[in-house]
């Protein structure tokens, strides 16, 4: 049976006075893939982002509803911010080294952060470990004291990606991972995707429909009336929605008749 350990409840995200997103209910399932689509501006990485409340690192910015983790309310009074984002990794739409820190500091960088500082011998251990599931370890192996963005940029976002995998999340948000990257390197950051959904609950926003149908199980698709309110208009599997979608603007949406 799929187990949903994320789920967003009734959630409202407000920018000061504004909605920006509403009444979104939806399970993020384990071992899975959970696409979330549609136009720009309908609240996709809003939603991402209240996911491990980050969207609160915003001024302003303030959240009704709950997201639960494994039962639990991550913005219940007792629980802290810093504690659900080394649950709930992220990784951005574009790739964001540490412009002075080595591959091996970068990678490991969380952990410090964490409560978790580590001698030399663990921390190449444990950058070893997260370099080789991101598919990263042969290409850095011999180049781990040079700084990260001496990398190129597919290179770079999987280094970003091993290092939110240092802190050992259950869960990986992704905002739209491969937009900035070319063909090669977004090829090799969907078969990472792919892979580590295996072991991992990933939520990624993607721009891109045929990355959507290729890479995760299930989608949701968001959309904003002329309120510019981002609503969730349909959820499924994503063979279905691609060819069966039960809402007539999931149909429209994936046909290409707007956004």
């Amino acid at each position: 049976m799929v187990t949903a350990p994320l789920v967003a409840d009734q959630l409202t995200a407000y920018y000061g006075l504004h909605p920006a997103i509403a009444d979104i209910s939806l399970g993020f399932f384990a071992k899975s893939v959970t696409s979330v689509i549609g136009p720009s501006g309908c609240g996709k990485s809003t939603l991402l982002r209240c996911l491990n409340r980050i969207h609160e690192t915003v001024p302003g910015a303030w959240v009704q509803g709950r997201v639960l983790l494994d039962g639990s309310d991550v913005y219940a009074p007792d629980v802290s911010a810093a504690s659900v984002r080394r649950r709930i990794g992220m990784v951005f739409q574009r790739a964001n080294p540490f412009p002075t820190m080595s591959i091996i500091d970068d990678v490991t960088s969380g952990l410090r952060y964490a409560g978790r500082a580590k001698t030399h011998d663990e921390k190449l251990a444990c950058a070893e470990r997260v370099l080789r599931l991101a598919a990263l370890w042969d290409e850095v192996k011999d180049k781990l004291q040079m700084p990260g963005p001496s990398l190129s940029g597919g290179q770079q976002q999987r280094l970003c990606i091993a290092r939110a995998l240092a802190i050992d999340p259950e869960v990986l948000l992704m905002d739209e991972p491969t937009s900035a990257l070319d063909p090669l390197a977004t090829a090799k950051v969907e078969d990472l995707i792919a892979e580590l959904s295996k072991n991992y609950t990933i939520v990624m926003v993607s721009h891109n429909m045929q990355q959507a149908a290729r890479v995760s199980q299930f989608t949701a698709f968001m959309l904003a009336g002329s309120d510019r309110v981002g609503r969730l208009i349909e959820f499924g599997e994503t063979n279905q929605m691609f060819t069966r979608p039960r809402e007539r603007q999931t149909e429209d949406y994936i046909t290409g008749r707007f956004g």
